[in-house]
């Protein structure tokens, strides 16, 4: 089966996809999309991801959508690791952390939202900055009250390997420290994220490696 993962290297959808993939050691190949460049607007993009957006995941069969859904695709298609723990109350623990980053945190950071407060709000870039850092700490501060609460035992955010929360985690940490958030408040969260960036699945996926980062990381 050959793979062609559609994305950018500041995506934070993209990254979930390229940790799976990597955990699960699955081959793909990267075709970048600029959006920086508006290139996820054009007409051949919608063909591929009728919303314009980033990641799609391309296969013999079509094109999948939606990094939560190409998530649960990978898991189900590639059993082993497993992404998700054994029991049904686990694995809706895991999903959780998931869905509060995925839903809650990461859409009102997109930069489609951080270009329209711009333009239509008149926010400058310390503007758009203390928005971001607004969504993310109140998600973190949820976050953290779960991981105390809920979180299986091991040095993973949910137990002794990588999860679906860890590949959630990752991304969402990169950005909040991207936009200055001090993360001294979410030491669990903090805990997991340094532990899963020291696993080579995370280390490639990073997107300062990813064939279409600038080079000088901006």
């Amino acid at each position: 089966m050959a793979l062609t993962l559609y994305g950018y290297w500041r995506s934070s959808a993209a990254y979930r996809l390229r940790i799976a993939l990597n955990l699960k050691d699955v081959a793909y190949t990267q075709k970048p999309v600029n959006l920086k460049d508006g290139v996820q607007r054009s007409e051949a993009h919608r063909d591929i991801h009728p919303q314009g957006f980033v990641p799609a995941l391309a296969d013999d069969d079509g094109v999948l959508i939606q990094s939560p859904a190409i998530l649960e695709w990978i898991e189900e298609t590639w059993p082993e690791p497993a992404l998700l723990p054994a029991t049904p109350r686990e694995r809706a623990l895991v999903r959780a952390y998931g869905a509060v980053i995925g839903c809650d945190i990461h859409p009102v950071q997109n930069l489609r939202i951080l270009n329209y407060i711009r333009a239509e709000h008149g926010q400058d870039n310390d503007g758009v900055t203390a928005w971001c850092q607004r969504w993310i700490m109140d998600g973190f501060a949820a976050l953290e009250r779960m991981a105390a609460r809920d979180a299986l035992p091991g040095s993973y955010l949910c137990g002794e390997a990588p999860s679906l929360a860890d590949i959630y985690l990752v991304p969402q940490a990169y950005n909040a420290r991207r936009f200055g958030v001090d993360m001294s408040a979410y030491p669990r969260l903090m805990a997991a994220d340094a532990t899963a960036r020291e696993h080579p699945a995370f280390i490639a996926a990073e997107p300062e490696r990813q064939p279409d980062a600038p080079e000088d990381g901006h």
